[in-house]
């Protein structure tokens, strides 16, 4: 899943080095909390106009996830 989201956000931003992934351990439910974190002036590119393209990450990933039996949370820091 962390690659998923990595190669998704590189193909997005301009600075490539800038972007990382961290897993929060899985809460009560068994959602998996996934914290992508890009350069503060690639960070419009990633959320997009009015959240479309940060809804259009979450959802992907979720379906993903849903695919291999788990939970998934995209947050963007």
């Amino acid at each position: 899943m962390e690659q998923l989201i990595t190669v998704i956000a590189k193909g997005l931003v301009e600075e490539k080095d800038a972007v990382s992934v961290t897993v929060d351990p899985p809460l009560e439910d068994g959602t998996i909390v996934y914290h992508l974190h890009v350069a503060q002036e690639d960070m419009g590119r990633v959320i997009g106009k009015q959240g479309r393209i940060a809804k259009a990450v979450r959802t992907v990933v979720r379906a993903a996830a849903n695919k291999a039996g788990t939970k998934a949370s995209v947050e963007i820091d």
